[in-house]
């Protein structure tokens, strides 16, 4: 899949003809969101996410999109979310985290202002913030033992957990009524302080995913166990808020 594209708000008027084309007045609503608003993205490998709003008839005719999602992924496009407004408003209590997350991180491309206005049940979170810190924990692990300690294994590892616990990480920051930084590295230190974690280890794992060092197998050994070990901690802190 082709990832071209340095700017992905340069997509943003075709985009909307397309689907405004496939959809006419049952498209409610177009949303970039993710690294591609700007914080994080990385052109050539970040992935360029939308979701597509669409009307409860609307939403029953996704076939029409076949050649218009073809079409965009071969630039770089992710196969949008497509969801309506009831299937939002009734997924908050489950998929808290994800539903924050989008809110923080997204540009209104057309139609109606959806993510803005939506309201988060405090326990509804923390409870899911426990159950993937706890989660994200055993997979780790397991994770980490397959790698046998080799160094190329272990980054890959790093590479692909980091996105899921900098959600987790913004979704503890709404939890303890603090405002979110705008970069990553200052959320991991806004966190760090917050449930008093060791900074270092997470800077040092934005690091790798960031490629801003070269670092070798022992290193990297050294900063996934303490992650495991922080991890640990956090799941334990999160439970003592409630629940």
């Amino acid at each position: 899949m082709g990832k071209n594209q340095t700017d992905p708000k340069r997509l943003l008027p075709d985009i909307t003809d397309d689907y405004k084309s496939l959809f006419g007045d049952d498209l409610v609503s177009i949303i970039l969101y993710g690294s591609a608003t700007g914080r994080g993205f990385r052109p050539g490998k970040s992935d360029i996410n939308f979701m597509i709003v669409l009307t409860e008839e609307g939403i029953e005719h996704l076939d029409r999109t076949f050649d218009v999602v073809g079409k965009w992924r071969k630039r770089g496009v992710a196969v949008p979310l497509f969801l309506t407004e009831e299937y939002i408003q009734t997924s908050l209590d489950v998929f808290p985290i994800e539903y924050l997350n989008f809110r923080n991180n997204h540009v209104q491309v057309f139609g109606k202002e959806i993510l803005k206005g939506l309201e988060f049940n405090t326990e509804f979170l923390r409870l899911q913030c426990e159950r993937e810190i706890k989660g994200k924990l055993l997979l780790l692990r397991g994770a980490f033992v397959e790698t046998s300690g080799k160094g190329k294994a272990l980054k890959g590892l790093i590479i692909q957990a980091l996105p899921a616990l900098m959600a987790i990480f913004e979704a503890l920051l709404h939890l303890k009524s603090m405002d979110l930084p705008g970069e990553r590295r200052q959320i991991v230190g806004a966190v760090a302080d917050a449930f008093g974690l060791e900074l270092g280890v997470f800077e040092g794992l934005l690091d790798i995913k960031e490629e801003k060092s070269k670092i070798g197998e022992e290193e990297s050994l050294h900063l996934v166990k303490g992650c495991l070990k922080e991890m640990r901690k956090l799941s334990v802190l999160v439970n003592s808020l409630g629940g």
